[in-house]
């Protein structure tokens, strides 16, 4: 299908004033970003580290549950696929999901020799948990509920100790350069802050890296942190690379609800805490997810977005509550002591207090589409974790396998450079980034941008719905005048996500996984397809179907 849309094919930044070269070119700081450049170390190869803030305020940070791996001796890999495989809706690649559970017990053991510290029973062994989807205890947590802060932490301190990695934070990524032969040869990054590079500068590489997390700030209300607006899923579309999956947005069932007029990051209550055996209620105390689900409070994370929503359409309320009063206070001190304290701040104490809760968007399974080693569709360009499509989540992630897969396809990614670095050298000088339109959308039109994907393509969908977002994107987009600065190019990404999230929200014409059309509430057999969508250089998108094992073709340097 051809659409033709006003999102700009590139941005419109004035020329570099500064370069770098390496080896790689490494964008994003959370567990993908890290463990690359790590990885890729370990081949004697240059890294340029490139982190939007610092360092240390990437999505990882963020994990409150863990890491989901195969570590127990009553758990296998294969036990972890059928899980994965179930929640995924029909629409994994089951051979990247092999890879996943199969090669995430020795990653996890790798992160561990990296200096990460797991909460561990009496005995000595890693103490592991349930979340929603699971059926084993297989979730490895950290500090009680603080297990992504340990996990940057561990990465982040191994980077700082290697001389070879050099880091430039508070860099915004702009576009992908491209050599003359279509070949990538770097990235324009804008610099704020006092260094030695300031302002639009290069970082040329023959091989670049997006892990640039999520696009949570697409919506209003979400469990994402600010830098999360999609730069590099945006990136990669005006480059020309192929996008999948973008209408399949999960949001998290509990998130604190402060309100509705709450915008931002919003704090999470870990599904970790339902795994303890907290359950969820409406405001007759009853517990509506009985007879939703076979594992009733822990069904995965689409089916109990989806039954809040039920409840709440049904009864009027704004909210429904989380009653963890059984756990006990020393499971709250001992176990959650994140959510204890954020709960606490705000005037709630699961110890004594039910817990309101509401539907947020969490994470987004789709981006950029790559093969099983994290190449896109363009030679030399690579993708890990949440802003790739690696097939592993389908339509739907499983709790806790985001870690895991940042930690297992950055390992991969870093075997790939270097295979496909043979013959390559540093790139020309003389370089285009191929584009002929450029078009920058102004910061002032975000908010309500939000509100618009909040109201008309969040949980709740339909063709009247995502009519209306699209036709406030399309207007917004081919009316606001932007101009060469941050926030304007911010809100430019999140735009353009947002325009090929609603189209592949509007072709899918069925409810499964994580999107959820009211107008058609059931899974249809012909569309088990993948939305695959690229861009030319014009603006114009062209989205085709794909199965669930396609595999782009990358071609071989």
């Amino acid at each position: 299908m051809k659409v033709k849309t006003p999102i700009p094919s590139r941005l419109d930044a004035p020329p570099p004033g500064w370069t770098a070269r390496a080896d790689v070119v490494v964008v994003g700081s959370g567990v993908a970003g890290l463990t690359t450049a790590l990885r890729v170390r370990a081949l004697g190869l240059s890294v340029l580290l490139v982190t939007k803030a610092t360092v240390d305020e990437g999505s990882t940070r963020w994990a409150q549950g863990g890491i989901a791996a195969a570590l127990a001796d009553d758990d296998s890999p294969e036990e972890h696929m059928r899980d994965t495989l179930e929640a995924g809706g029909g629409l994994c690649n089951e051979h990247a999901v092999e890879i996943l559970v199969n090669e995430g017990p020795d990653a996890v053991r790798e992160l561990i020799s990296w200096g990460a510290r797991f909460d561990t029973d009496p005995t000595g062994s890693i103490s592991l948990t349930r979340e929603g989807g699971h059926h084993r205890n297989r979730i490895a947590h950290a500090g009680g509920d603080a297990t992504g802060a340990e996990v940057s932490r561990a990465l982040v301190a191994a980077v700082a100790a290697d001389p070879g990695i050099e880091l430039v934070e508070n860099a915004l990524v702009l576009d992908l350069i491209t050599a003359e032969d279509g070949r990538t040869a770097g990235v324009t990054l804008h610099v704020i802050g006092p260094g030695q590079r300031d302002g639009v500068g290069a970082a040329l590489a023959p091989s670049v890296v997006l892990a640039t997390g999520g696009f949570g700030q697409v919506f209003g209300q979400t469990t994402n942190p600010y830098v999360a607006t999609g730069d590099g899923v945006a990136l990669a579309l005006r480059a020309g690379a192929a996008v999948a999956d973008l209408e399949f947005v999960q949001f998290h069932p509990t998130v604190l609800w402060l309100g509705p007029v709450a915008q931002g990051q919003q704090p999470l209550v870990s599904e970790a805490v339902r795994g303890e055996g907290a359950v969820l209620v409406d405001d007759a105390g009853r517990r509506f997810m009985i007879g939703e689900h076979p594992m009733a409070d822990l069904a995965p994370r689409d089916v109990v977005a989806k039954a809040i929503m039920r409840r709440m359409r049904a009864t009027g309320a704004s909210h429904v509550w989380l009653d963890g009063r059984e756990l006990g206070a020393d499971t709250w001190v001992h176990r959650f002591p994140t959510i204890l304290a954020s709960c606490r701040m705000r005037g709630i104490d699961p110890v004594t207090d039910l817990i309101p809760v509401s539907p947020a968007q969490h994470y987004a399974s789709g981006g950029v589409i790559t093969d099983f080693d994290g190449r896109s569709t363009i030679p030399g360009l690579y993708a890990c974790g949440e802003v790739a499509c690696s097939g592993v989540h389908g339509a739907n992630r499983l709790a806790s396998n985001s870690l895991l897969e940042g930690l297992v396809f950055a390992r991969r990614i870093a075997t790939a450079i270097g295979d496909d670095r043979e013959g390559r050298g540093s790139p020309d000088v003389g370089m285009t980034n191929g584009a002929d339109q450029s078009g920058v959308i102004s910061n002032a039109a975000r908010r309500a941008l939000q509100q618009t994907m909040d109201t008309d393509s969040g949980v709740l969908r339909s063709e009247d719905s995502l009519h209306e977002a699209s036709h406030w994107l399309d207007q917004a987009m081919s009316t606001s005048q932007g101009k060469p600065c941050t926030e304007d190019w911010e809100t430019t990404n999140v735009a353009s996500v947002a325009r090929v999230l609603v189209e592949h929200a509007t072709q899918r014409e069925e409810t499964r996984g994580s999107h959820w059309r009211e107008d058609h509430p059931s899974s249809r057999d012909e569309w088990r397809v993948r939305l695959v969508t690229t861009m030319d250089t014009d603006g114009t998108l062209r989205t085709v179907m794909r199965p669930p094992s396609w595999v782009p073709g990358i071609e071989e340097d």
